[in-house]
């Protein structure tokens, strides 16, 4: 090679450093001090949701994501402070991030769920709930999806997508519970004196409380009986031991007193053709 061609090289090459050189050192610091910021943000983020008693696991995936967005911001930026165009490389990264998102579809509607969920807090571990045809306590809260346990020991996985958007009954969001009750006695049967014995074992209950008061009214005169309406207010962790009690105490109770509790019947009239 002569020494031609070497000055050639030599003077593109300082050309270069001389373009690129400082935008280079600049990209670097920048990328340094970006990558820290990044990362600082993110812990901050994440120790704000933790403050706000986000479950941790949310956190900590929430955090890690703000994290690399952050940080994927800071290469691009220095990407382009070198001089680089950057477009097409965002492009790419989009799309990419289309067809992922494409190809999850469920599980990200089933993680969006679980965010929500984690967020507004609709439920937590240890309610009992009525949604997507399923009833139990609540056992465990996940991104993806809401573990149950039935009353006869079943375990039941809810995926989180239909969960965040359908109608949940949370039946311990309240501390106390109104307990509704009927009873059927005969037509012929004393309401009053029916009525005054609902009126004796409710008051006589403790679980019973006293604001809002308990009542008993006709709520119905059926086919085979009148229906008398019994409502109490009970602790909401009372609600099914009163309920139960009630049934056979008041049942008994009747029984006694001489007040029927009918079933339907139906009269056949025989007709001879003459």
């Amino acid at each position: 090679m002569s020494q031609e061609q070497l000055d050639t090289y030599y003077q593109m090459l300082k050309g270069y450093i001389l373009q690129y050189g400082f935008k280079a050192i600049l990209a670097i610091v920048l990328l340094l001090i970006g990558l820290k910021v990044a990362g600082y943000f993110a812990n901050r983020f994440e120790k704000v949701l933790k403050k706000k008693d986000i479950d941790p696991s949310l956190s900590h995936f929430l955090g890690s994501v703000v994290s690399w967005v952050l940080k994927i911001a800071v290469v691009i930026s220095a990407i382009r402070t070198v001089g680089f165009e950057t477009t097409s490389f965002v492009a790419i990264l989009g799309s990419a991030g289309l067809a992922v998102g494409l190809a999850l579809q469920g599980s990200l509607s089933n993680f969006a769920g679980g965010v929500l969920i984690l967020l507004l807090k609709p439920f937590k571990v240890g309610d009992f709930i009525k949604a997507q045809g399923q009833a139990g306590t609540v056992e465990k809260i996940t991104t993806f999806y809401t573990q149950l346990k039935t009353g006869d020991n079943q375990v039941i996985f809810i995926p989180n997508g239909g969960l965040a958007n359908s109608t949940v009954i949370n039946v311990n969001a309240k501390d106390t519970r109104r307990v509704d009750m009927v009873f059927g006695i005969g037509y012929g049967d004393d309401i009053a004196k029916a009525k005054s014995i609902i009126n004796y074992h409710f008051e006589n209950d403790e679980r019973v409380l006293k604001d809002p008061a308990h009542t008993v009214t006709v709520g119905e005169l059926a086919d085979s009986s009148v229906n008398l309406n019994a409502r109490a207010w009970t602790k909401t962790g009372d609600y099914w031991a009163f309920y139960w009690e009630k049934l056979e105490v008041i049942k008994n109770a009747f029984d006694a007193e001489g007040i029927s509790i009918p079933f339907p019947q139906r009269d056949v009239h025989l007709i001879k053709e003459q």
